[in-house]
């Protein structure tokens, strides 16, 4: 994922038990394909360069089995350590917030869910009958990604309009360094992937 051209777009698959999805940016070129490998006990995301899955960039491993506040490592294709995401468990209840650190374990950035409320009422929609499928044209709730060091917002993920909810995007606000931006892209993978399921 280098030399992005953002806002970049992240769609969910359709009609598949894996809980997939392509990133493209804004020339529409896919920069990344996210694949959750199903049946495990503990979460084992990768990344590929693209839907032919022949080029793995990333992966994304718990390092805990499942957990309310597990932490998510993040590796490149050769293993080596990039940093880490972990939720701010019982703090996630009402408002995600999630904290991305570096290959050190100090922290970096923190993404925070803009409205509580927003979530709140797609879930509740999503349990009604037929009306579920179109949550995702009423309720789109919004992250941002704050530099913890500034408290600048250098990132905004989004859901947008769409049928089943499945497509999303992330703005850049403000520029950060090749490395921080993978780790920023990667924590928000992580996030929209545990916060879907949640609802």
């Amino acid at each position: 994922m280098k030399n992005i051209n953002f806002p970049l777009e992240l769609t969910f698959k359709i009609g598949t038990l894996s809980n997939d999805f392509t990133a493209a940016d804004a020339e529409g070129r896919t920069v990344a394909y996210v694949r959750s490998k199903l049946f495990k006990l503990k979460e084992d995301i990768q990344v590929f360069a693209d839907e032919s899955r022949t080029q793995l960039n990333y992966t994304i491993k718990a390092n805990k089995w499942l957990d309310f506040s597990a932490s998510y490592l993040f590796a490149d294709s050769a293993g080596n350590n990039m940093g880490m995401v972990a939720r701010k468990g019982w703090a996630s209840l009402w408002k995600a917030e999630y904290e991305i650190f570096d290959s050190g374990n100090k922290l970096e950035f923190s993404i925070k869910e803009d409205n509580g409320w927003v979530k709140v009422g797609d879930a509740l929609l999503g349990e009604v009958p037929l009306l579920g499928a179109f949550t995702g044209y009423f309720f789109n709730p919004s992250y941002s990604v704050v530099n913890t060091a500034t408290g600048q917002p250098v990132a905004q993920l989004k859901k947008k309009k769409s049928f089943f909810g499945r497509r999303f995007n992330i703005i850049k606000l403000q520029p950060i360094d090749e490395s921080q931006e993978a780790r920023v892209l990667l924590g928000c993978m992580m996030m929209l992937l545990l916060e879907r399921r949640r609802g």
